[in-house]
């Protein structure tokens, strides 16, 4: 087996306990600490987990000499600081989505990374699940034709409240950056990015987005993409062609179910059951371009998470939606 890689995670939140399981079922990955803003929830979580090292500062945990990767869990507005700090530090870097809040940040991140020669990736977990993989592979093979529309949907409802991260703007809340940035990754993924986009959104009284509708529109494809986090619909995709189209079962960001339908064919259904939460690919492909010597992962390009961030921005921008410390400059 080879050697494990030395993991620390930033946060103590769900998304942080969920890859905190998967960190301790893969094989050549080993949690040796964690951080939080209090000493109390670091000591907890890591007994829960397991985990030796636990620090009620976050600069305490990237100063361990023994942590080679760490996972940041961090609300939204937090990212771009935590990055540097790591960054800074020496440690290779996986952040949750959004890399960051704005395309401006995630320059200066990406442009520390590469300068330090350090990992750094955008944890979109969806683009490792084998279900997106086979999709994206039927899609290069041209067994649907040209693509001519992907519709996709990540709605789901959560009662309004101003504190939470989903709502409150000081934490970088609203649908677009927490669950919108799914479809879009799907939609850039098999078509690139855009000539136009349009869209617009309903906005929570924090001045949040709270559900938005975007058409993205290319040469001779559309896509038709929504997310929310204040109503609810089937959380699934569709990839339609001129010979066929493919349905990737809810919940499309980690689906287990990919259905390929020629059109005068029967439907064939690969299914790929989940070995964990899903959070083991992502961390596999961390490894993968550890190994390779790889400091960005080429499915999940740095670049192309700085013009996801850019293409939101401008979404933002004309919906006149900013976070604090944003001016009319950041956006544009």
């Amino acid at each position: 087996m080879p050697t494990a890689f030395r993991w620390g995670i930033l946060a103590t939140g769900r998304i942080a306990a969920t890859m905190a399981a998967d960190l301790c079922a893969a094989e050549d990955a080993e949690l040796v600490a964690v951080a939080s803003r209090s000493q109390e929830a670091a000591d907890r979580f890591g007994e829960r987990w397991g985990i030796p090292r636990r620090y009620g500062r976050y600069e305490d945990l990237v100063a361990d000499p023994d942590v080679e990767i760490v996972y940041i869990a961090t609300p939204h507005s937090l990212h771009a600081d935590n990055i540097r700090l790591c960054l800074e530090a020496g440690k290779h870097v996986l952040c949750e989505k959004p890399l960051t809040l704005n395309a401006r940040q995630a320059a200066d991140c990406i442009a520390l990374a590469r300068e330090k020669g350090l990992f750094l990736m955008e944890a979109v977990w969806m683009r490792f699940f084998p279900a997106i993989q086979q999709a994206h592979d039927w899609v290069r093979s041209g067994v649907l034709g040209t693509v001519r529309l992907i519709q996709a949907d990540f709605c789901f409802h959560a009662p309004f409240d101003p504190h939470s991260r989903l709502y409150n703007p000081a934490l970088g809340g609203g649908a677009l950056l927490d669950v919108g940035i799914y479809p879009l990754s799907l939609a850039t993924m098999l078509l690139g990015f855009p000539d136009e986009v349009q869209g617009n959104a309903l906005l929570a009284p924090t001045g949040v987005d709270a559900t938005n509708a975007l058409m993205l529109i290319y040469p001779e494809s559309l896509a038709l993409l929504s997310s929310s986090v204040a109503v609810e619909k089937p959380q699934e995709a569709w990839i339609v062609g001129d010979e066929g189209r493919i349905h990737l079962h809810a919940p499309f960001f980690h689906p287990e179910q990919v259905t390929l339908e020629r059109y005068g064919e029967p439907p064939l259904t690969c299914t790929f059951p989940h070995p964990d939460h899903g959070y083991g690919y992502e961390i596999a492909e961390v490894h993968a371009c550890l190994r390779a010597g790889l400091t960005e992962s080429p499915r999940m390009p740095l670049d192309e998470s700085q013009r996801l961030l850019a293409l939101m921005d401008t979404l933002r921008a004309r919906w006149g939606v900013r976070y604090p410390g944003e001016d009319e400059d950041t956006l544009t």
